[in-house]
């Protein structure tokens, strides 16, 4: 090697580096790795309680939006696969949901007429029935070895009542009632309707519409969570139906049976009461046991009573972990819990969805924990092609008559040197879009 190579040569030294110490403030070091741990947990599980008090907050505040809105998604779950099968055989969409509509309206009109018609002619001479009620509990009470008094069973009865008026404030007037005002549930009931109607007509548009919020990336997590949700929503809504009618045809037949008056109303009042899974059932079947006592007798009661205690255990046991546990995927203990907490927090409304949010929000959270949407590539929702969703004609530049955007670009001409004399003139480019048609209003 020539000296002059070697001493083109570069002399590499390594280079130490230094990095800073950390100073220790003495508190992590001090610390177990599971009070950190815990501290990081308490701290997200704080932000997360906070967000759903906001979120229940806000549902309380618009609560008479939100139970119409709610009650309308829970119809519909029933009248989309109606209004489908119509569409399927050539119905007119218009005339296949006015037929799924005012078929429900009529069966539900009719079921309350039916009920209105029995009550009223079951409870004539029912003072006179109540007062025989009372005086023969009063002799049964004073014989037996309590030996009370009429001036305690009167206060018995009193502090009962009471307690009773007291503690059914809770599903009453709960935090979400629907309003104790015959305006607010004629406003109810007419926003129900409304959104019923719009979610049969352009449901799928709604809902594509909704996603379209969402990022690009999370839409496919989203659509196909909603679709699992409305799928498990479906099945409950049917389930549900044939539950409540399985409870119904029990009790009534039961009570018809032993020969409790105003059977069919009691059928019919279990029927609706049964759409509170497991609770409902029990509740309303005790009216039976109320009746049977003021218009027949102990006997007849107690008949009622177990008439009662064995559709219960049909429904608790048979029902509920073989039909609905299989439909909604949700633990009858759970639906028990549910059920409680809702009547606790929002009264009867509160009672009534537990359920169907509890199995939905279940469905969504285990389809996107599953990881099956990240198979589905990102694509743009379409678009709907319904006239609900034509923007209103315009007619300024940059509008098509139908209504639809048009979307126009100005084309700034280019520059182009011819061979012969080198100079630059400006022409319009062959490839460029058409302007804007001009408005013959501004003229």
């Amino acid at each position: 090697m020539s000296a002059d190579q070697a001493g083109s040569e570069l002399l590499l030294t390594p280079v130490e580096v230094v990095t800073p110490a950390v100073v220790p403030n003495g508190v992590d070091e001090n610390l177990p790795a599971g009070i950190r741990l815990a501290g990081a947990w308490s701290w997200r599980i704080i932000v997360i309680a906070a967000a759903i008090a906001i979120l229940i907050f806000l549902i309380i505040q618009l609560r008479l939006i939100i139970i119409p809105l709610l009650v309308a998604v829970l119809v519909s779950a029933l009248l989309v696969p109606l209004v489908a099968f119509l569409v399927r055989h050539r119905w007119p969409k218009g005339l296949a949901v006015a037929v799924a509509m005012v078929g429900t309206l009529v069966v539900v009109a009719g079921l309350v007429t039916l009920a209105s018609t029995q009550i009223a002619e079951g409870t004539v001479g029912l003072s006179d029935r109540l007062t025989a009620s009372f005086d023969s509990l009063k002799s049964v009470l004073a014989a037996s070895p309590l030996q009370l008094s009429d001036t305690e069973i009167t206060n018995y009865l009193q502090q009962g009542w009471k307690a009773i008026q007291n503690d059914s404030a809770v599903f009453i007037s709960g935090a979400l009632s629907v309003g104790t005002t015959l305006g607010h549930l004629l406003t109810g009931l007419l926003l129900a309707l409304f959104s019923l109607l719009f979610i049969l007509i352009d449901g799928k548009a709604i809902w594509a519409w909704i996603v379209r919020f969402f990022p690009l990336r999370a839409r496919a997590a989203v659509d196909g969570a909603g679709v699992a949700g409305w799928t498990t929503l479906g099945n409950f809504a049917r389930v549900q139906i044939l539950v409540a009618s399985i409870d119904a045809v029990g009790i009534g037949v039961g009570a018809a049976l032993l020969g409790v008056p105003m059977a069919i109303p009691i059928g019919i009042l279990v029927f609706l009461g049964s759409f509170i899974p497991i609770v409902g059932a029990v509740a309303t079947g005790s009216v039976a046991i109320i009746i049977a006592l003021i218009f027949n007798n102990w006997a007849v009661a107690l008949g009622m009573l177990g008439v009662v205690l064995l559709v219960q255990q049909v429904e608790g046991h048979v029902l509920q972990p073989l039909i609905m546990g299989t439909a909604v995927k949700v633990h009858p203990l759970a639906v028990v819990l549910v059920v409680a907490a809702g009547a606790l927090l929002a009264g009867i409304p509160g009672a009534l969805f537990a359920v169907p949010v509890a199995a939905v929000l279940n469905a969504m959270t285990s389809y996107i924990a599953g990881g099956t949407w990240r198979s589905r590539p990102p694509t743009e929702v379409p678009t709907t092609g319904s006239v609900l969703w034509q923007t209103v004609p315009q007619s300024r530049p940059g509008y098509r008559s139908t209504g639809a955007p048009e979307r126009t670009a100005r084309v700034r001409p280019r520059s182009i040197r011819t061979a012969r004399d080198g100079s630059a003139r400006s022409t319009p480019s062959d490839l460029s879009a058409p302007r804007a048609p001009q408005d013959s209003s501004e003229n």
